[in-house]
This record gives structure tokens, C-alpha cells and sequence, in this order.
């Protein structure tokens, strides 16, 4: 699929992630991704985590065609056609047009690389839409770089968060406590914390 668009990075940190799902979640389930981007990932771990529904959506409706064809690629029974989410929407696109219908539940929402590459506000509306479409004991995963209190920041994290706010100064690498935070407000809290490849992380939150 030379002419999709394509992520370097997906391709680097897709098996990673992979693999921590793997550890993380169940025999079997459905997953929310927020923000799919290329669709990458989803066409990744849909192959390999087959007893998982995983439902693509990217905020951006050009992005849909090429998730869409990896989709059609990818022509796994698991991997359903794109939507278009905006996290900052007050209802997300997930039930149908009444408005008293029950919105859609998830064992799983995922979302990799969003929050330093979109406004601060993004991280709330991210944490309220999970809690409102997770199961009782889903998990909320991202992925990405993070700063940490009291914990050295890598150089080349540094030098990503200044280009990060040189381009848009609404982008730039959270603070993994202001995070947790905005998840506290959403009921969620933060359960796990995991070093990945290249200096990101990868966080797991839960109802509290």
C-alpha cells in the first residue's frame, strides 16, 4: 500500500505496544482507539489479538480513507471501518441518534500519541469520553513520551517538547501528574506505568 499514508514510528512501536497488550488484557474484548492516525496500529493489533473487536476513529476525516483501507487490507472480521471522534465533542459518536440511548461500552479505550500533539483541553475530554464509555473494569491505555516529576527527562524528549511548542504553542509533552489529574476528576486513577522503547511510556488507568 505504497500510496497510504505512513508512520516510521507506528512501525517502530507497534510491536512494543503489541506486546503489552498482550500482558495486559484479556483472552477476549473490544477496544475504543482514539486518535488511529494511519491506522497502523490497528491493522497490527487486530491481526495478532483476534478475539478483540477493535473499532478505529481519528478526529481528522482525512484520515479515514487510508484507515479505511488498511481496514479493507487487512480484511480481518475483528477490525471494523473507521469513525470519525472527536474527543472534544460532548457526545461521541457511538450510539445511535435518540438521545436518551444507552452509549456504546468498551472493555478497552487506547490512544497513542495524542495528547502532546493536540491542546491541553484534549486530556479532559479524553478522560470524561472513557469514563463514560468504558465497561465496569475496563482500562483506559496511552501511549507516548511523558514528563515526570523527579524523574530526568531524556534530551531528546526535551529537545521534542521545545519543537513540539515552536510549531503550536497549544502542543508539548504532559506531565504524567497533570494526567493523572485530569483522570482523577473523571473518576479514573492511574494503575500502571511501563517503560517502553525510546523513551515513552505506556499508562493504564481504571476506575477507582
Amino acid at each position: 500500500m505504497p500510496d497510504l499514508p505512513h508512520s516510521p514510528a507506528a512501525d517502530r512501536n507497534k510491536q512494543p505496544i503489541l506486546d503489552a497488550l498482550i500482558h495486559l488484557l484479556g483472552e477476549r474484548g473490544t477496544v475504543l482507539e482514539i486518535a488511529s492516525g494511519t491506522g497502523q496500529h490497528a491493522a497490527w493489533f487486530a491481526a495478532t489479538m483476534t478475539q478483540w473487536v477493535w473499532q478505529p476513529t481519528d478526529a481528522d476525516a482525512r484520515m479515514l480513507p487510508a484507515i479505511a483501507s488498511r481496514v479493507a487490507e487487512a480484511a480481518r472480521p475483528n477490525l471494523r471501518p473507521p469513525l470519525l471522534l472527536d474527543v472534544m465533542a460532548p457526545r461521541w459518536p457511538l450510539q445511535g441518534s435518540a438521545p436518551a440511548e444507552e452509549e456504546k461500552k468498551f472493555d478497552a479505550i487506547y490512544c497513542a500519541n495524542m495528547l502532546h500533539i493536540a491542546p491541553w483541553t484534549t486530556c479532559a475530554a479524553l478522560m470524561q469520553g472513557a469514563a463514560r464509555h468504558l465497561l465496569p473494569g475496563g482500562v483506559l491505555i496511552t501511549y507516548g513520551p511523558y514528563l515526570e516529576d523527579e524523574v530526568p527527562t531524556a534530551p531528546g524528549n526535551l529537545a521534542f517538547d521545545e519543537d513540539l511548542r515552536a510549531r503550536n504553542s497549544a502542543w508539548g509533552i504532559r506531565r504524567v501528574e497533570d494526567v493523572t489529574a485530569e483522570a482523577h476528576r473523571a473518576g479514573l486513577v492511574l494503575r500502571e506505568r511501563h517503560a517502553m522503547p525510546a523513551n515513552n511510556l505506556l499508562l493504564v488507568f481504571g476506575f477507582r
